[in-house]
């Protein structure tokens, strides 16, 4: 499914039972009934029956096909109303002393990353934490793009962002709006959407190729102060969440992908103390 196909799904009237949620998810999945039946243990005929309206689920049930839809606990929520049931997985605020402790494991791999920078955003990527390492690389950034929300990708695309100091920009922007493809396939979120389409509104040459394929990942290169940091990047998500706003956040940290720019971050730490 492409995206255009993804934003008029998303653009459709709300479904008005469980059984036009389910198929949608169902059919977002490439799942056919039998499929999915087979997966959650119930016949092909109950699911059918369900999804048609003509069966109500019960709770449990409807929890247990959200989960082997792979649904994001916000929509499990959607599901469960629609289903006529309460929802089950709160959302809070991250200053909600209930994720404290959450709070806490976010600020210790953060900080513990350092030389190193790393961040945290939430599931439209507008940050939401970053070490100390952050800062340093976007010098010379205009403030009004820093303002809240400050959104990450759309900072990597700006003409006046990080869009201008990016040595491999076609590559590195080619890598950011896949993953974000990817997150619109599976979720079909509409603010998702709408970034997706904005961002491949900027002037961003087109990737001269594809993948090597003996490249191990697709670094970032940035200018700074005359020379090339490069950086490789994983992403990190709590593996186990309840809580909607904890199921949302990704960490982004960044590894040097050469002796340069280790060197430099060690350099750019110590001048921090």
């Amino acid at each position: 499914m492409n995206a255009h196909a993804s934003t008029a799904r998303a653009e459709r009237p709300t479904p008005i039972h469980i059984g036009e949620h389910l198929r949608e998810w169902r059919q977002r999945r490439h799942l056919s009934q039998l499929d999915l039946a087979v997966d959650a243990e119930i016949s092909a005929r109950h699911l059918s029956f369900v999804e048609t309206g003509r069966s109500a689920p019960s709770r449990e049930m409807v929890l247990k096909l959200a989960e082997r839809l792979d649904v994001p606990l916000r929509d499990r929520n959607v599901l469960l109303v629609a289903a006529g049931f309460a929802p089950a997985f709160p959302q809070r605020s991250l200053d909600d002393p209930a994720l404290k402790s959450a709070r806490e494991a976010i600020n210790l791999v953060l900080k513990a990353h350092e030389p190193n920078p790393a961040l945290a955003y939430d599931r439209h990527w507008n940050l939401v934490s970053a070490n100390r390492m952050v800062a340093p690389l976007l010098e010379g950034v205009p403030e009004r793009l820093l303002g809240q929300p400050f959104n990450i990708l759309r900072l990597a695309f700006h003409p006046e962002g990080l869009a201008p100091r990016t040595v491999n920009l076609a590559e590195w922007c080619a890598h950011l709006l896949e993953r974000l493809h990817r997150q619109c396939e599976a979720t079909a979120d509409p603010e998702l959407l709408k970034l997706y389409q904005d961002l491949k509104s900027y002037p961003i040459p087109a990737r001269s190729g594809p993948v090597q394929p003996d490249s191990v990942a697709i670094p970032l290169k940035l200018r700074h102060r005359g020379e090339v940091l490069s950086f490789i990047s994983t992403t990190m998500v709590f593996g186990t969440p309840v809580d909607i706003t904890l199921s949302e956040l990704a960490l982004e940290t960044f590894f040097p992908a050469d002796e340069l720019t280790a060197r430099r971050l060690r350099e750019m730490a110590a001048h921090m103390k």
